[in-house]
């Protein structure tokens, strides 16, 4: 979702170097916007001050801007260490001199889409839109254009290649699930939704995922198999994140709850049914043609009405998560019958 604020950055004329996580970097290796991928040598979610003040400290005088897209602390500190003059970002947890450039973060009742969220930036930056001595106290993304930009990956096609040969599949001879949601359980269509689903396609299904849904998608493909289907793969946790993107690339289409994965196949452009619960495709949509998306908070035939929705929590406070449980597998063949 940060792909078009580097296109618009990248169509001013800029050189841009993305630094980023080892669990993120390959999505900005398939960005052409991108002159450059640096690899954070840190453990994700941990501050580890010594080894970001050692990094920071050694690319003193390469850059002239960053852009600072995560609302943490930790990241804000790692631009401000390495003395860029132009440091642009959200104000967040404890950034206040950090960052030179701050927007203000719009509040949940107010939320733009994390296109739009990010895109806001590249007016805070010193490109040709820029006005000297604009206040760094600078607009929220309210009056953006409604019509968000879509974002865009490019695969390698010898890495697509390589990664069918590896787990012996064919391109668009199958189809990809990824039935986790690192955020929490709120946002998962749940597994029985799924294993009915799988059961009734004919084609192969391939489960796509992290280490932590491997459990998840291992439980259904013996409860699957239990029932005598047996056409189902689980590659939760047995892919890196540069395989799972070229499986994607090359299947019949992919079912996904809102999830990075779901992200990752919208901008391939890979046919798609993205399924939402806790949270709203009014903020993360899945930004493609080929998507097709269910949230219920849009349906008018269905009842009751979803006051709850879009809570945008780990787990049901009321314990019923009838947003998704109340999508049937049928509905969602259905939409698939359409790729």
């Amino acid at each position: 979702m940060t792909q078009p604020l580097l296109a618009r950055l990248k169509r001013e004329g800029h050189e841009l170097t993305v630094a980023a996580l080892p669990w993120v970097a390959p999505v900005y290796e398939a960005m052409a916007e991108c002159d450059h991928v640096m690899v954070l040598p840190f453990a994700r979610g941990k501050l580890e001050f010594q080894q970001r003040r050692r990094w920071s400290e050694g690319i003193k005088g390469q850059f002239d801007c960053a852009y600072v897209c995560p609302n943490s602390f930790k990241s804000a500190l790692l631009v401000c260490w390495a003395d860029i003059d132009w440091r642009v970002g959200y104000l967040g947890e404890m950034r206040w001199g950090l960052l030179n450039h701050r927007l203000p973060n719009p509040s949940k009742s107010s939320r733009a889409s994390m296109v739009h969220f990010y895109l806001a930036m590249a007016d805070a930056g010193p490109g040709p839109l820029h006005e000297p001595g604009l206040s760094p106290e600078l607009k929220a993304p309210q009056d953006l254009d409604s019509q968000s930009p879509q974002p865009r990956l490019t695969m390698d096609p010898q890495a697509v290649n390589d990664g069918l040969a590896s787990f012996n599949l064919s391109s668009k001879a199958y189809v990809a699930m990824a039935p986790g949601a690192e955020y929490g359980d709120a946002k998962r269509w749940p597994q029985e939704r799924f294993c009915e689903l799988i059961a009734k396609i004919e084609l192969p299904v391939v489960l796509l995922g992290s280490g932590s849904d491997r459990v998840l998608c291992e439980e259904m493909v013996q409860e699957l198999r239990s029932k005598g289907h047996t056409h189902v793969q689980n590659l939760a946790g047995q892919t890196t994140l540069k395989e799972a993107m070229s499986l994607i690339a090359a299947a019949k289409g992919l079912v996904s709850n809102d999830s990075g994965l779901m992200h990752v196949a919208a901008a391939l452009g890979v046919e798609q049914v993205a399924l939402f619960g806790s949270s709203s495709p009014e903020h993360t949509p899945a930004l493609s043609p080929h998507a097709q998306m269910i949230w219920l908070k849009w349906d008018p035939d269905y009842r009751p009405v979803l006051d709850c929705a879009p809570c945008f929590e780990r787990t049901c406070a009321l314990s019923h998560k009838r947003c998704l449980w109340d999508i049937s597998a049928q509905r969602v063949e259905a939409l698939m019958q359409k790729w």
